[in-house]
C-alpha cells in the first residue's frame, strides 16, 4: 500500500496527458506578488485538491483502472500524499485500483427493483458471454430494469436500461446510453415540476427559453434577495431528500452569513435504493435545475456552486454539462449574471459510486477530494459547509420547485397539497405496477391512489406489500392503501417519505431475499467510520442469513431489536440511524414468515 512516500512506477504518457487535461483547469500552484505566502499556498492546495476525484475519473476512463504510477502522477500534480489519494481511490467502487482493466466492465444491478425482472439471470448470461460483469447496487433505472452501467475504456461511460445481452453488447460499441425519458404523466396539466419532461429538448437553451425558461430568474432579479426568501419561507418548501428541512430557513440561514464565502450545491447524489426522479429531471429539464440553482446563489450569496451527480448517471452529467456550458455562453452564468451585476458559476463533480455520499457532509468531503465520510453535526452546513465555508445544499427536486416559487408566488404554492405539507411532491413508482416511472401529485394524495395512478398491480396479481421511502424507509401491507402521503400523516404512523419511492410486490415476490439485500446494500455502503454502523450492518446481515437457512425468530428477535437500537441512537450520520427500518417493518408485518 502506498504512504507517504511515492513509488517506482512511471505512468504512462496516456495517464500524464489525461491528468493534465484535468489538472490545467486552475493552473501551477503559484503565489501571486503581495499575497501572503502560507495564506496563498492554503488556498492553491484547496483549488487543487478539490480535482483529486476527476482527475481519478480520467485515469479510469483512459487506461481503465488507477494504476500506482498514475496515482503518483496526480499526486505530484496536486500535492497530495499518495496514502491520501489512495485511501479515495479505494473509497469508491467505480475505480478500479487492483490490476489493469481488459476490456469494459458492465455493472449490472442486482438490487431490490432488477432482481425482480430478472437481473441475477443476466449476470450470468452476461458473464456466459465472456464479458466482465460487477453486480452493481441500485443504479437509478428501477422503472425500467434490468439496469447496466458500462464503463469503457477510451469512451464514455453509458446506461443501458431493460437490458438484455445483446443491448449491452451493441451498447459497448455504441456512442450514446439509453437517454430516453418516458413520462407516464405526459401531457397532463397539473404538471409543475415535470411539465417541461419530455416537451422541451433538454439540449436547447432557446427550447427551454420557449417553454418559460429563465422567467423565474428574471422575477428573483427583480424581487432581490428578502423577496425570494420571503416567497420561500410562505410557500413552505421543505427538502425533498427525506429531512424535510425548510428551505427559506435553510436559505436565510446563509444569506445571514457576512463576510466569507458561501456556495451553494445541488446533491444529485440519488443513490437510495428505488429512486430515480432526481435523474428524469435532469435528463429531462437540465437548464431548469441550473436556473435554480442560479436563483439560490444570488439570493444567498453566493458565487461558486457545485453540482454533484452520481456516476452511475453519465446522461445526466452529460446534459447538465451542456446546460452549464449553454447558460455560461449566453450570459446567464459567469461574472454577470444576466445582467444583474452578480457573479455566480456552476461546476460540475461526478460521483464514483459510494451511496454514502448522498449525505450532505460526506458530499462535502468528496468534492474537497477526500474520502466521502459524513463529518459530525453540529456545526452545520449554513455556516460551516463545503470548504468550512457557509453552504445552502439541496437536492434536484428541491431546488426545482423555487422556479414557481417565485414565478407565482408563495402562497399560490401553499394552496396546493395540505396545510402542513404544501405543493407536490415526486414519486418514484417501480416494481409489480403496469405503468413504473416517476410520477407527480399534490401532497395528500393516498398511497392506493398512487399505485392507481400507475394502473394498479400488474396482470391483475395480488398486492403483499409496499417499500415505502426506499432501503432506508418501511414496509407497509394492503391495509395502508388510504394512508395521506404527507409528511406529517407518515410522520404520525411512524414511516418517512424519504426519497418519494413506492415500490410494489405481489405474492409472487420473495420478500426474505429482498430484506436480505437490504441488509446486503447497508453493510456493503457503510462507510466504516462509526463502530455502530461498521459492525451493527454485518451483524444485522449475518441474523438475516441465519433465518433464511431456518433459523428461528425467537432466538435472534432480541438481537436485531439490540441492533437496531445502537444503531439508530448512536451512528454518525442516517445511514446507520436508518439502517434497520425496513428489516423492522418486514419483521412487524410477518414478511419474513416468523413473528408480527
Amino acid at each position: 500500500m502506498p504512504d507517504l512516500r511515492f513509488g517506482t512506477s512511471p505512468p504512462t504518457a496516456a495517464e500524464m496527458a489525461a491528468v493534465e487535461a484535468v489538472v490545467a483547469e486552475v493552473g501551477p500552484a503559484t503565489v501571486t506578488v503581495g499575497e501572503r505566502l502560507v495564506l496563498g499556498g492554503r488556498s492553491r492546495a484547496v483549488a487543487r485538491r478539490n480535482l483529486l476525484l476527476p482527475a481519478l475519473h480520467a485515469l479510469q476512463r483512459t487506461v481503465g483502472w488507477i494504476s500506482p504510477g498514475g496515482l503518483d502522477h496526480v499526486c505530484r500534480l496536486l500535492e497530495v500524499p499518495p496514502a491520501e489519494a489512495y485511501g479515495v481511490a479505494t473509497f469508491y467502487h467505480l475505480f478500479n485500483h487492483s490490476e489493469p482493466a481488459a476490456d469494459s466492465t458492465v455493472h449490472v444491478c442486482d438490487d431490490i427493483a432488477c432482481r425482480g425482472v430478472g437481473a441475477l439471470g443476466l449476470v450470468e448470461e452476461l458473464r456466459g458471454v465472456g464479458l466482465h460483469v460487477r453486480p452493481s447496487p441500485c443504479l437509478g433505472q428501477c422503472e425500467r430494469g434490468p439496469a447496466a452501467f458500462v464503463q469503457r475504456i477510451g469512451a464514455a461511460d453509458l446506461s443501458v436500461a431493460a437490458a438484455a445481452v445483446a443491448d449491452i453488447e451493441a451498447a459497448i460499441g455504441s456512442s450514446t446510453s439509453s437517454s430516453s425519458v418516458v413520462l407516464p404523466q405526459a401531457g397532463l396539466d397539473s404538471l409543475r415540476l415535470l411539465a417541461r419532461v419530455g416537451v422541451v429538448d433538454p439540449g436547447s437553451l432557446d427550447d427551454y427559453l420557449a417553454h418559460g425558461g429563465y422567467s423565474a430568474l428574471e422575477a428573483a432579479i427583480e424581487m432581490g434577495p428578502v423577496g425570494v426568501i420571503r416567497e420561500l419561507t410562505a410557500s413552505g418548501l421543505s427538502g425533498r431528500g427525506g429531512a424535510a428541512f425548510p428551505t427559506g430557513v435553510k436559505w436565510q440561514a446563509v444569506a445571514d452569513q457576512v463576510g466569507r464565502p458561501k456556495h451553494v450545491v445541488c446533491n444529485a447524489d440519488e443513490s437510495e435504493p428505488g429512486t430515480f426522479k432526481d435523474r428524469t429531471i435532469m435528463e429531462g429539464d437540465p437548464f431548469a435545475v441550473v436556473e435554480a440553482m442560479t436563483i439560490a446563489g444570488l439570493t444567498v450569496g453566493a458565487e461558486q456552486g457545485w453540482v454533484y451527480v452520481r456516476g452511475e448517471y453519465p446522461v445526466a452529467a452529460a446534459r447538465l454539462a451542456g446546460a452549464i456550458d449553454a447558460a455560461r455562453g449566453a450570459g446567464l452564468l459567469g461574472s454577470d449574471v444576466a445582467a444583474s451585476g452578480h457573479r455566480f458559476d456552476i461546476q460540475l463533480r461526478r460521483g464514483a459510486g459510494a451511496y454514502i455520499c448522498g449525505e450532505e457532509t460526506a458530499l462535502f468531503n468528496s468534492i474537497e477530494g477526500y474520502r466521502g465520510e459524513p463529518r459530525n453535526k453540529p456545526p452545520f452546513p449554513t455556516t460551516h459547509g463545503l470548504f468550512g465555508e457557509p453552504t445552502a445544499i439541496n437536492n434536484v427536486e428541491t431546488l426545482v420547485n423555487v422556479l414557481s416559487i417565485v414565478r407565482d408566488g408563495g402562497a399560490a404554492y401553499a394552496a396546493l397539497g395540505t396545510e402542513r405539507s404544501p405543493g407536490t411532491r415526486l414519486f418514484c413508482v417501480s416494481g409489480r405496477v403496469v405503468a413504473p416511472g416517476t410520477y407527480e401529485h399534490e401532497f395528500g394524495v393516498t398511497l392506493g391512489d398512487v399505485i392507481g395512478a400507475a394502473g394498479g398491480l400488474a396482470d391483475g396479481s395480488d398486492l403483499k406489500a409496499v417499500l415505502l421511502g426506499g432501503a432506508a424507509g418501511s414496509f407497509v401491507g394492503p391495509d395502508w392503501m388510504d394512508l395521506p402521503l404527507t409528511l406529517e400523516a407518515t410522520r404520525e404512523a411512524g414511516l418517512s417519505l424519504g426519497s418519494g419511492v413506492v415500490m410494489v410486490f405481489d405474492q409472487t415476490d420473495d420478500i426474505v431475499d429482498t430484506v436480505r439485500r437490504i441488509a446486503e446494500f447497508f453493510r456493503d455502503e457503510s462507510c466504516g467510520q462509526c463502530v455502530p454502523c461498521r459492525v451493527g450492518t454485518v451483524r444485522q446481515e449475518e441474523v438475516l442469513v441465519r433465518l433464511r437457512g431456518g433459523g428461528s425468530f425467537h432466538d435472534e428477535r432480541d438481537l436485531l431489536d439490540d441492533l437496531g437500537s445502537v444503531m439508530r441512537d448512536a451512528s454518525i450520520c442516517g445511514l446507520g440511524q436508518t439502517a434497520s427500518g425496513a428489516i423492522r417493518s418486514a419483521i412487524d408485518l410477518g414478511l419474513l414468515g416468523g413473528v408480527s
